[in-house]
């Protein structure tokens, strides 16, 4: 397979960073390019970024130019935004219009009926939008987004229990790492000795968007699923690894025993395919009474897995079970990347 050219808009940021430590020796990708504001445009990326992640800024990157976030500068087919959303909001069309496929991070187009909202291994046929998307808005690219890092973690853990047992309602409270919040987004000052109990827009999103990615497509539309779910959000003193509580009540009344079967047989159309980015197994089930736990889980399957404990019956609720998912890998650019791959392969 000869490799797809791509880009990363927004590369100097905590999720631009991300995308391209992924990159780095892609079997389906070579980057091509990196973009970037205005005051990095035309700066060598080591002296553009301040390199946040643990593992050092690849070699190949640092003499690396970085461009304008301009299509017509760009040398790629595929970009990966890690823009922040009001900018995303005109700069995505703009790369779609110009013929790009846009595998986007940010916000600004997740609610649009005929944008895919994707998690590869739950709504793959949600790709059948794009040929809408191309036929409503005139563009010969297209966006493809994926969901908040919150919800991809709640979504991937729901996928098994709702076509196994169906969901009637459930309510999830989120302890949630910050990472997602970008480096320079909660000071020391408000983290340290506390929790805070509130993330602008977080809870909304969590509720809508997991109707949207449960939902079936039909008809050239997507149907939302329509369960009940109420959301609570919270940001704690941890670097990476999204941490949620879940409870549930399902259609059906499965034992824990079989919840928990769910969970474990749980696969989908990116293993079946062998994508290069999916974990095997997507959900891995913990059976410690204390896990999983964001220092020791959240790599597991190389980031892009989530872990799954603590699944026990409850006095209210169905069932209740903790599930954790690293907020920038699986939650951010290798959900684009995964997106990707999945566009590539079946060579829409």
């Amino acid at each position: 397979m000869k490799k797809i050219k791509v880009a990363v808009l927004g590369a100097t940021g905590m999720v631009g960073q991300r995308f391209i430590s992924l990159l780095e020796g892609h079997p389906f990708f070579e980057l091509t390019d990196i973009a970037a504001s205005e005051r990095s445009a035309g700066k060598r990326y080591g002296d553009a970024a301040s390199w946040y992640l643990e593992s050092g800024m690849p070699e190949s990157m640092q003499d690396r130019v970085v461009s304008e976030i301009d299509p017509k500068v760009i040398d790629a087919d595929i970009v990966f935004s890690a823009l922040p959303s009001d900018v995303a909001m005109d700069v995505e069309p703009a790369f779609a219009r110009a013929g790009f496929t846009v595998a986007s991070n940010a916000s600004a187009y997740r609610d649009e009926a005929d944008v895919p909202l994707l998690i590869p291994e739950i709504n793959p046929e949600h790709l059948g939008l794009l040929e809408v998307q191309r036929r409503n808005r005139g563009w010969d690219g297209a966006i493809i987004t994926n969901p908040n890092c919150t919800s991809i973690v709640l979504t991937l853990s729901l996928k098994p229990l709702y076509d196994s047992f169906g969901i009637d309602r459930l309510f999830v409270t989120s302890m949630q790492a910050l990472s997602g919040a970008g480096y320079s987004g909660v000071s020391a000052m408000s983290i340290i000795d506390n929790v805070i109990p509130y993330i602008g827009g977080e809870e909304e999103k969590v509720e809508s968007e997991s109707h949207k990615i449960l939902g079936s497509f039909d008809d050239g539309a997507i149907k939302d699923a329509e369960f009940k779910i109420s959301a609570s959000c919270n940001r704690v003193f941890t670097s990476d690894g999204h941490l949620e509580s879940v409870f549930i009540d399902l259609s059906e009344k499965p034992s824990v025993d079989e919840v928990e079967d769910a969970f474990k047989s749980f696969g989908g159309l990116p293993q079946k395919l062998g994508l290069p980015t999916a974990p095997k197994p997507p959900i891995v089930l913990r059976s410690e009474s204390d896990r999983p736990q964001p220092r020791f889980d959240r790599m597991a399957g190389a980031g892009m897995a989530i872990s799954v404990g603590r699944v026990r019956k409850d006095s209210i609720f169905d069932i209740k079970y903790s599930v954790l998912g690293h907020n920038t890998i699986r939650g951010a650019a290798g959900a684009s990347i995964l997106n990707a791959e999945l566009f590539a392969r079946e060579k829409l």
